[in-house]
């Protein structure tokens, strides 16, 4: 989970709130310690701590709660409020024909970043195209190549020329007809004349409408003047944060960030080309303390799974059939979401609850499920009942398991449907999911 450390001792300031018979002074002041003492920890700056803690104070102490609402909840409240504040306001990069120039010093991860945001785009229904315009570094090239290869998306470049100016011209004419044009350009040790020079004169000449700052997380509270240098030079539209996942640094390079005034668009959360997540502070920091975060759990799964498909098991489930290919379809849409953890952390409440051990084992033992079905015939698949102790033998040996895997894969295959068969059994719940459906397929007709 992004800045764990961070998340971990706000949600203990949470649960001493939650926790206390009454809200007074004395705990007040103990949980302003705690969140002074948890931002400074992640390198947020002494002074914006300091600022937004006696703000946190006051309120606490002198707003009265809304109807219905508790002393306790109001106080999680501000809390959540103050931590949203600090952090600015996020911004999207629009699915739109757009021409976007990525900036940033040596080593942020500029190239790896311009594919993420070119799967990102492109997975929007945008027609986007590639642009290897880093003419200092070598490698840039090949490795905008490789990223291109993965993601379907077409690179150009042309690693003997020297001027990034006429490979930005040159690609403009190559992805004409092309939606979004990411380029990806050149860095610098440090904040140098001739960077600022060959950046906006490759802004100008694409005419670029997003230009888009890229900063390690690592950088901590130098990311600020970082951002403001690149902001007053070429007028940033957004920045992104890379390796955000498990840094110290995190809290101080989003908070230096967001006083610049310079919108954060993305971050990200992992090495692979799908870790990259859009940035909005209330889902943010709602998942940092533990609240979960139901609507991007929402979407995600509605880019993963397939509507037709999930209907169909419901259906199944409705008519009392449940399948070992049910339950295979059903773990593929799960994995498809991404880790436990990040689905984990989505969730209200399981923050904390879940080890990280734990995880990694429920995510093996999926995994082995699957490897176990995939040696399954379509007939033992449909109809579990058949799997007996010779076909055990025969299904642990072809997916490189254990008899015993086996047995467990069947034993949780029967809890499930003996579960479904429970919740189905209740006629109330079924008949309010039968008129769903009806409902829905109504809607469906009439469309």
């Amino acid at each position: 989970m992004v800045l764990e450390g961070l998340g971990g001792a706000l949600r203990d300031a949470i649960k001493k709130i939650a926790n206390a018979s009454h809200v007074d002074q004395k705990l007040v002041k103990e949980v302003v310690k705690d969140v002074q003492r948890a931002l400074l920890q992640a390198d947020v700056n002494v002074k914006l701590v300091l600022s937004m803690t006696k703000e946190l104070e006051t309120r606490a102490l002198t707003e009265k709660p809304p109807a219905g609402m508790s002393p306790r909840e109001h106080v999680i409240r501000i809390v959540y409020e103050e931590l949203v504040k600090i952090l600015g306001k996020g911004r999207e990069i629009p699915a739109k024909p757009q021409r976007i120039l990525m900036v940033g010093l040596y080593g942020q991860g500029k190239t790896t970043t311009s594919g993420k945001l070119a799967k990102d785009l492109h997975k929007r229904g945008m027609k986007v195209g590639l642009v290897a315009a880093d003419v200092h570094r070598p490698a840039a090239y090949d490795q905008l190549v490789q990223l291109g290869a993965k993601l379907n998306v077409p690179v150009f470049g042309d690693p003997k020329e020297k001027s990034a100016t006429k490979i930005a011209k040159r690609a403009m004419k190559e992805f004409d007809g092309y939606d979004v044009i990411i380029f990806d350009t050149s860095g610098r040790h440090s904040l140098e004349d001739d960077l600022i020079k060959e950046i906006e004169d490759v802004a100008k000449a694409v005419d670029a409408e997003q230009k888009i700052l890229v900063l390690d997380a690592q950088t901590g509270q130098q990311a600020g003047p970082q951002a403001k240098a690149f902001h007053d030079a070429v007028g940033l539209t957004g920045v992104i944060i890379t390796k955000l996942d498990g840094t110290a640094k995190g809290g101080g390079a989003l908070s230096a960030v967001a006083e610049t005034g310079a919108p954060i668009c993305y971050i990200g959360v992992g090495e692979h080309l799908e870790d990259l997540e859009r940035f909005d502070p209330d889902r943010f920091i709602s998942r940092m303390l533990g609240m979960g975060d139901i609507k991007s759990l929402i979407e995600t799964a509605s880019e993963v799974v397939d509507e037709e498909k999930a209907e169909e098991a419901a259906r199944k489930m409705l008519s009392g059939k449940f399948s070992l290919k049910d339950m295979y379809d059903q773990m593929e849409m799960l994995q498809g979401m991404g880790p436990l953890k990040k689905i984990t952390s989505m969730l209200p409440g399981f923050a904390d609850k879940i080890k990280e051990q734990d995880m990694e084992a429920t995510q093996e033992r999926l995994q082995r499920f699957r490897f176990i079905m995939d040696s399954m015939t379509d007939e033992e698949l449909e109809d579990p009942k058949l799997i007996k102790s010779s076909r055990v033998i025969r299904i642990a040996r072809g997916s490189g398991t254990t008899p015993k895997d086996v047995k467990e894969l069947l034993k949780q295959y029967n809890m499930s449907k003996k579960a479904m068969k429970g919740f189905m059994g209740n006629r109330k719940v079924r008949r309010q999911l039968m008129k769903q459906f009806k409902d829905a397929d109504i809607s469906a007709k009439g469309a």
